[in-house]
């Protein structure tokens, strides 16, 4: 055991956080989210039964996001026409806040431009988060 981890994070996580560096990227990625196939060359992280907003927090507790860049964080864009507007995103900017980071540094992401650069990531952890457009990426920043 380790003392002042959150008890979310696996080792299995928590090792992938240690060994990202610097511009490295993590998926937490929705329960609808094709982990597999899109993580083909990435890192996939088995987190079922825990949402997206509460592995995001334990991250941001690990890691911080990269300073150098303009947008750190990314989410998944809303397909034109449809009609969904993601509560969640609103969840999600309160705890990049409420963990030291600023929330108005997050992109949106079209959906396939989000998978393509899915493809690249370092990590994707599979959640079993219900809300759609729930995905969000994380870019690491240098540890101080």
């Amino acid at each position: 055991m380790l003392k002042n981890v959150p008890a979310i994070l696996s080792p299995e996580l928590l090792k992938v956080l240690c060994e990202m560096g610097h511009g490295d990227e993590i998926i937490l990625a929705d329960g609808n989210f094709p982990a597999e196939s899109v993580g083909k060359d990435a890192i996939v992280i088995r987190a079922d039964g825990h949402g997206v907003n509460e592995l995001l927090d334990a991250v941001l507790r690990m890691i911080p996001l990269d300073q150098y860049s303009e947008n750190p964080v990314g989410l998944m864009e809303v397909v034109p026409g449809d009609p969904c507007v993601p509560a969640i995103w609103d969840d999600y900017r309160k705890t990049i806040q409420d963990n030291g980071e600023n929330p108005n540094s997050i992109e949106m992401i079209e959906r396939f431009a989000f998978y393509e650069r899915a493809k690249k990531a370092y990590a994707i952890v599979a959640t079993g988060e219900t809300a759609i457009y729930a995905n969000i990426l994380l870019k690491k920043g240098v540890v101080q």
